[in-house]
């Protein structure tokens, strides 16, 4: 009798543990399923879901184990997509590592002879997601790269760990951050081909302004820059899911930086102008767009508007430098001084330029402007074959017609300079 009432009341606590984990499940999957299709996604939301999904850990069967822990880290992604915090998507990075290894015990025994299948695509491609949210150093977009990769190659969709529209969001962001990497090698060809699925999209129309630019059409390449700058302001007011808020987002003074320079070479100097000028409201550091507003500017016949960015690139510039020696700004303020027509002063900051460390796009410009000094002041010497040599090396912001003309000016050879004067 006494063996009969124990059986009884183990069975009834068993009973009420199933109830209590069953109500924990149900709840856990609800709390999910709100934040998963919400757009945009809720702090109080996501906070819930979590804390749901933490309680029903503890009390799962193993087999339960990856789905709960998949759960938990995508709800901390829609916190952290909201709050920007990094812990925060380091913490889901982790959850989903969690749930990948939890994944053999979701699966269970297999036959004999059969292998295990692998996991969902969308956990890997997540996780590397998640941690590139806020880290770009090189040798973690080299491993979510590959991550990724190898998860896009034979892609598996179909489990009870995520729904499989989900899944096949996730794998979208996925090629995304590959075309994002592959920018950043500058592998426009590779890039090309990872945003190929969605040809109107900003990322694709970005990667063909490039491919332009790099076939010097620059016009093409502006209209371009122009049409991705576009969809990504549109972005910015769109309402968005979790997923796509992952998605990698552009730099945008630097947006605008390049497609300033692209107008300029495309003969557009006034939307040049009125581009750059965005680009340093967005970025009051971006020196090159100070020094290219001023180019813009002296294309327009703003003298003076030209000879104040010039001066403020070349102060930036200072600022900017660690130590105070910096060559792009003693090439700034050479160019200041050689439209002021001070020569000799022009002269001693291209020399210094060259001197300190200065981006090696401009090593070219910074000799070409010493020489032109030398020739502008009166001392040819060898300064016009130099010049005219340099000047297939130069950038193409450099004022080359200018150069040209005033070597023309100077005398192939000149055995006697003016007093004073040197060509350095």
């Amino acid at each position: 009798m006494c063996f009969r009432i124990l059986l009884f009341l183990t069975g009834c606590v068993l009973f009420a543990a199933d109830r209590q984990q069953t109500a924990l499940e149900l709840r856990a999957q609800d709390d999910f399923d709100r934040v998963a299709w919400s757009i945009p996604p809720q702090i109080r939301d996501a906070d819930r879901c979590i804390q749901s999904q933490v309680a029903a850990i503890p009390v799962s069967a193993p087999s339960g184990l990856s789905s709960l822990y998949f759960r938990e880290g995508f709800c901390r992604l829609a916190e952290a997509t909201v709050n920007q915090r990094p812990a925060d998507f380091l913490d889901a990075a982790a959850a989903l590592q969690k749930s990948i290894d939890a994944w053999p015990e979701a699966v269970g025994r297999m036959p004999k002879n059969y292998e295990l299948p692998p996991a969902p695509s969308g956990l890997p491609v997540l996780s590397a997601v998640a941690r590139l949210q806020t880290q770009r150093d090189a040798a973690t977009v080299d491993q979510a790269r590959r991550e990724i990769s190898a998860s896009l190659e034979t892609p598996a969709c179909i489990s009870s760990v995520m729904p499989a529209n989900l899944c096949q969001s996730i794998l979208g962001i996925g090629r995304q951050w590959l075309g994002w990497a592959a920018l950043q090698r500058d592998d426009l060809s590779d890039a090309s081909r990872q945003f190929s699925e969605r040809p109107e999209s900003a990322w694709s129309l970005w990667t063909t302004g490039l491919i332009a630019s790099g076939n010097r059409n620059e016009g093409d390449a502006s209209v371009r820059f122009r049409q991705a700058l576009e969809a990504w302001t549109r972005a910015q007011n769109d309402l968005v899911s979790v997923v796509g808020r992952l998605a990698p987002k552009p730099d945008m003074p630097r947006v605008l930086l390049r497609l300033g320079a692209a107008e300029i070479l495309a003969g557009d100097p006034a939307a040049a102008a009125a581009t750059l000028d965005a680009a340093v409201k967005a970025d009051p550091t971006l020196v090159r767009a100070i020094f290219l507003r001023a180019r813009a500017e002296e294309l327009n016949g703003k003298s003076e508007q030209a000879l104040a960015d010039y001066s403020l690139a070349s102060r930036t510039a200072f600022a900017n430098a660690s130590d105070l020696a910096s060559g792009e700004a003693h090439l700034y303020r050479g160019i200041q001084f050689y439209r002021r027509k001070d020569y000799p002063h022009a002269e001693d900051e291209f020399a210094s330029a060259l001197n300190f460390a200065i981006p090696q796009d401009l090593v070219h410009d910074a000799e070409a402007w010493r020489h032109m000094a030398a020739l502008a002041g009166g001392a040819c010497g060898d300064s016009r074959a130099l010049l005219e040599d340099l000047l297939a090396r130069c950038s193409p912001y450099f004022p080359k017609p200018e150069a040209r003309a005033l070597a023309a000016s100077c005398p192939l050879s000149a055995a006697a300079s003016p007093p004073g004067s040197s060509s350095r």
